[in-house]
């Protein structure tokens, strides 16, 4: 039973303490930064130490690009679970939650790129910034397998100019991964980066009373015109955008840490936990106890 449940609803109780937060690294399993330009290694190397489950976390400081070419199974980006049917990549920009459950003996590489590198290489590229900013699946190509390769051979070589190399393959492997979105209509265009700039805002005042109006007025826009954006890019009014972006915050709260069910409401600025659990029912058809039990069962 959840904290309403046992307990209603008190305005002046006692907060509980928070709970630990999705687990960040620097490279999965490990918290120390790698003395190295960028990091690139096969799929086997670190997920058959795990049984070949890769549990949710995220990368504060590094861009990650896996490349499937054998087995698959499924990948989860930010609380949307994918299947992987190889050959196939994933783009993971820092801070995105992500995990896998692969097929034993999976083969492929990953990639992981400082993020300060890839900002570089964005600052100079505005449909590049654009999609590296999205987490995506796409599918693999011969083109983006030899890429991928190529990055790795260089990187476990000792040659000189090692350096310089290997930012040229990382840029030019960023670079035909956007091609292949934007190939695939998935690259955001000027309406798509508007709108990344209200969930980014949206994202950072998630926990404060923020109305539609003071968004507008942040941006820059009116509150006519955002809501012009908003129906044109997702379909919604900004109200509903802003609560669909909760529930989504709260998805991944109570799918990939141990939050009590109020400390994932008070997160996300409900006040009455009972409130919470109401608004999330209406949105999901189940409660939050409900929608974290599979979660807990596959733990």
């Amino acid at each position: 039973m959840d904290f309403p449940a046992r307990c209603g609803y008190f305005p002046n109780m006692a907060r509980p303490a928070p709970a630990p937060p999705i687990p960040a690294y620097a490279l999965y399993g490990e918290h120390r930064d790698f003395p190295d330009v960028l990091h690139c290694e096969e799929i086997w190397d670190r997920a058959h130490r795990y049984d070949w489950v890769i549990a949710p976390h995220r990368h504060p400081a590094l861009d990650q690009v896996f490349f499937i070419t054998d087995g698959g199974g499924w990948v989860e980006l930010d609380g949307a679970r994918r299947p992987l049917a190889p050959p196939c990549a994933i783009w993971a920009p820092r801070r995105v939650v992500h995990g896998f459950r692969f097929v034993e003996g999976t083969r492929g590489h990953v990639v992981s790129i400082p993020s300060a590198e890839v900002a570089a290489m964005a600052a100079e590229e505005p449909e590049l910034a654009a999609f590296a900013r999205g987490a995506r699946v796409l599918a693999g190509s011969g083109e983006l397998r030899a890429a991928v390769e190529a990055l790795h051979r260089e990187w476990r070589a000792a040659a000189p100019l090692r350096a310089p190399l290997l930012r040229a393959l990382a840029r030019a492997l960023v670079a035909r991964l956007a091609r292949a979105a934007a190939d695939a209509g998935r690259a955001p265009g000027a309406v798509e980066a508007r709108m990344e700039a209200f969930e980014a805002l949206a994202r950072e005042r998630m926990a404060q009373d923020w109305k539609v109006a003071d968004y507008a007025r942040a941006l820059g826009y009116s509150a006519t015109h955002l809501g012009r954006l908003t129906r044109a890019h997702a379909g919604q009014s900004p109200a509903a955008f802003l609560t669909a972006l909760r529930m989504q915050e709260a998805r991944r709260l109570l799918a990939y840490t141990l939050m009590d069910v109020a400390e994932v409401g008070y997160r996300l600025g409900y006040e009455d936990p009972s409130y919470f659990s109401r608004a999330f029912r209406r949105e999901t058809g189940l409660s939050p106890s409900d929608f974290r039990a599979p979660y807990r069962a596959e733990g």
